[in-house]
């Protein structure tokens, strides 16, 4: 099992002249063929963690170790597009002209359900076509893991349930994992194979689910008992 090992991970900002220590000595393995959520309170240092993970913010002290390339691709809260570029361009947009695999772009059109949208620029795409483009840039990439700051969490309900759904379907089809940051609970079990409850600068309880399961059923009995384990986890 290949595993990104996070050790001793600490982060600490200055305010106001004052030390705020945001991460506490953070120890965490992710499997990078799951889906790994991070599940906590708005302010609990789940964002910076992603920021640090990616190069973003240089941690205060710790350990992080990846096997093979060790390239993570990151996917924000907003799909932070090119206007001027359209799909397939926005798709690659970052990736060096010499490696640009025209096939490998349609592939991750279909992927993403973008067929007859490839020549549609930002504007021209709703809220949900555009973070599907996003995702495809990451996907681009070929990461070893991608990294998600809310991606969903602007959207309305029904295009953020039918991204979720989808981001299960590709994460089967492509066999790729992720970390996932939320303050969503549904959306944490929906999507995550390995949900960490952050807390306090650290990670304070973690739960698992099947991660051959593609698509999950909140009204489940299953899924009923561990929310009511993550919401006693969160209590503590």
């Amino acid at each position: 099992m290949a595993v990104f090992k996070i050790e001793n991970l600490k982060k600490t900002f200055i305010l106001n002249g004052r030390p705020n220590e945001v991460i506490r000595g953070l120890d965490l393995e992710v499997n990078l063929k799951e889906i790994t959520v991070i599940l906590g309170r708005s302010g609990c240092g789940k964002t910076t963690l992603l920021k640090i993970l990616c190069g973003l913010e240089a941690p205060n002290s710790g350990n992080m170790s990846m096997p093979g390339k060790d390239k993570l691709c990151m996917v924000f809260q907003e799909p932070r597009l090119m206007s001027w570029l359209n799909t397939r361009k926005n798709i690659n947009f970052g990736i060096s002209k010499e490696r640009i695999n025209p096939n490998r772009t349609e592939e991750l059109i279909r992927i993403v359900g973008l067929q007859g949208y490839e020549e549609a620029y930002p504007c021209q795409l709703s809220g949900g076509m555009q973070h599907r483009v996003a995702l495809a840039r990451a996907l681009a990439c070929e990461p070893e893991m991608i990294l998600m700051d809310e991606p969903f969490a602007a959207l309305d309900y029904f295009t953020r349930s039918a991204l979720q759904q989808e981001l299960r379907r590709i994460h089967h089809e492509t066999k790729m994992g992720g970390i996932f940051v939320t303050h969503n609970i549904d959306e944490a079990i929906l999507l995550g194979d390995h949900i960490c409850i952050m807390a306090n600068g650290i990670i304070s309880n973690e739960f698992y689910q099947d991660p051959k399961e593609e698509a999950r059923d909140l009204l489940s009995q299953d899924a009923i008992l561990l929310k009511q384990r993550i919401l006693s986890g969160l209590e503590m």
